[in-house]
């Protein structure tokens, strides 16, 4: 018989809380196999969790991913368990955090509130409900408990969404947007390279291009106020630029990503998750 697998993804950072949470799952579930994604989420940044699990989820075994970003922690957002078309249950707040990877493996097929205390802890508090609420339901669904034990069902279409930002294509430039900033100072944008191929012509290593910034929001017209410009090129991989050279590639999760050599873009050009820019022809 193969060991559950359960995937973690916090905020928490990766002292104190996180283990306790494990800690608290295998109590209940000796045998489950845990896969910290991360614990270094930005705090309280429901976005960049739900774009980590997002990137995550095409990699993992069907099994049940536990994810805690959780500014609203012990007020009336709802603690949910939901069920992916391809077999997975999501265990988290209900706050868009799960939605982009739920969506990504199936959609919705079915939602339920986290009502049932009999599969918390003895003791809960307000403030950790990764360790009193989430943790032990996520275990016990592990262990063989039905997944229409946790609490009553509740629509889909009831739970809070989130939308990563998508690409526009335009002829000669894509508008696109800072999905993520990863530790290394890389921005992620939204959009795969055959968008980017559609807007401006074949991707050959070395291809000149430009990254513009907008001033504002101005994502949709071809003129407007460029608030910074960086000229760079398309390439496979870092090393085909010098030390500290700005350039696009495809980024390990298939989409765009801007990135300075053994650099901090994102640092240099004062990048924000959300933040439009548009990619030009040279």
């Amino acid at each position: 018989m193969t060991a559950p697998f359960i995937s973690f993804l916090t905020d928490f950072g990766p002292d104190g809380p996180a283990p306790i949470c494990r800690a608290v799952m295998l109590s209940i579930a000796p045998d489950a196999r845990i896969v910290d994604l991360g614990h270094s989420v930005r705090k309280y940044a429901i976005r960049d969790g739900a774009f980590l699990l997002w990137t995550a989820i095409p990699f993992l075994p069907v099994g049940i991913h536990v994810a805690v970003v959780d500014p609203g922690v012990g007020t009336d957002r709802r603690p949910v368990a939901v069920r992916a078309g391809r077999g997975d249950v999501f265990i988290g707040p209900d706050n868009g955090l799960l939605m982009p990877a739920v969506e990504r493996v199936g959609g919705v097929s079915e939602a339920r509130l986290l009502e049932n205390r009999d599969l918390w802890l003895p003791n809960t508090s307000a403030t950790f409900h990764g360790r009193d609420v989430f943790s032990p339901v996520a275990a016990h669904l592990a262990t063989g408990v039905p997944f229409d034990q946790v609490g009553p069902a509740i629509p889909g279409a009831d739970l809070v969404g989130l939308s990563l930002p998508a690409p526009r294509v335009h002829e000669g430039w894509l508008d696109t947007a800072v999905a993520f900033i990863d530790s290394f100072g890389n921005a992620r944008l939204a959009g795969q390279p055959g968008e980017l191929a559609a807007a401006v012509g074949p991707l050959d290593p070395g291809r000149r291009l430009v990254l513009e910034i907008p001033a504002g929001d101005d994502r949709t017209a071809a003129g407007g106020i460029i608030a910074g410009r960086v000229d760079l090129t398309w390439q496979p991989t870092f090393g085909r630029v010098a030390i500290g050279e700005p350039l696009l590639y495809e980024d390990s999760s298939g989409t765009i990503a801007a990135a300075d050599n053994q650099g901090n873009l994102a640092a240099r050009l004062g990048l924000a998750v959300d933040q439009p820019v548009r990619i030009r022809a040279a």
